[in-house]
């Protein structure tokens, strides 16, 4: 049998999610059954897994298995989400590992009072993603920058094809401006309801997923009891501009805001035996 590590998920106050309402049944990372290891007021969901698998050098090798990391990276949120549903919960890292559970504690307690004040933080708060678009093959944007009197043949085939450069430059141009602009709506009419905010880079070729260029990809700490009205302000926000897509995803745990500080490295412990 394998050696086995401790992979921790997400650190919690264990009184706000009992073990056996939040996580019966719940299998992690391998498959593995999760389980809360605590320390005095605090908690880390934590799994066993293989040595061989999870050690520095076989996640040197795994990364270059984007199906494995993707199996790794589905099995870890379900956990940070599930856990999510019940609790204020700070997600850890990816692949986050200790040579055990004694270690798991051992961070718990060297780390309680910057634990303590994030889970404190983000109590009752939820995170909202919100990505603006500058989409030129939209027909607004199209009718925007269109003329009739352009329609009839050119004909010069080279004036034409300049001619038809120039309104692709235009359609851009005005896209990003009104984009632009909808960010600054959103900031004025949306940001005020949010506590803190973190932007992410733009998401370009396969990783943005849609039509249309993006422009800002932003994640916003807000008030659990406000996301609607978060949502639909943002939404309105963009009402009017052609050529901008909006797109608003959440509540999701606020991972975009619990950034837990390094201790020693995490898989130190797994080298010391």
């Amino acid at each position: 049998m394998d050696d086995q590590l401790s992979y921790v998920y997400a650190v919690l106050r264990p009184h706000a999610s009992p073990q056996g309402d939040a996580l019966t049944g719940v299998r992690g990372v391998a498959d593995a059954p999760v389980a809360l290891v605590r320390h005095g007021d605090l908690a880390a969901a934590v799994s066993p897994v293989p040595e061989a698998d999870f050690s520095e050098a076989a996640l040197k090798a795994h990364l270059e298995d984007l199906d494995w990391l993707e199996d790794v990276a589905r099995s870890h949120h379900h956990v940070v989400e599930t856990l999510g549903a019940h609790a204020t919960v700070l997600p850890l890292r990816l692949a986050t590992v200790y040579l055990d559970d004694h270690r798991v504690r051992d961070m718990l307690a060297e780390r309680r009072q910057t634990l303590t004040a994030l889970l404190d933080r983000l109590a009752d708060h939820v995170e909202w993603g919100v990505k603006v678009y500058a989409d030129t093959s939209s027909p607004d944007a199209r009718s925007s920058t269109s003329h009739p009197e352009d329609a009839a043949d050119e004909p010069d085939p080279g004036r034409a094809c300049l001619r038809q450069r120039r309104h692709q430059r235009h359609a851009r141009e005005d896209a990003w401006s009104c984009a632009a602009e909808a960010v600054r709506r959103i900031e004025s009419q949306a940001g005020s309801l949010a506590v803190a905010r973190a932007r992410r880079r733009p998401q370009q070729g396969r990783l943005a997923g849609t039509t249309g260029e993006n422009i800002a990809n932003d994640a916003f700490l807000v008030p659990r009891g406000r996301g609607e009205e978060f949502r639909e302000r943002v939404l309105d926000a963009a009402e009017g501009l052609p050529g901008v897509r909006v797109e608003v995803t959440g509540p999701w745990v606020p991972y975009s805001f619990a950034q837990v500080p390094q201790t020693q490295a995490a898989r130190e412990g797994a080298r010391q035996r």
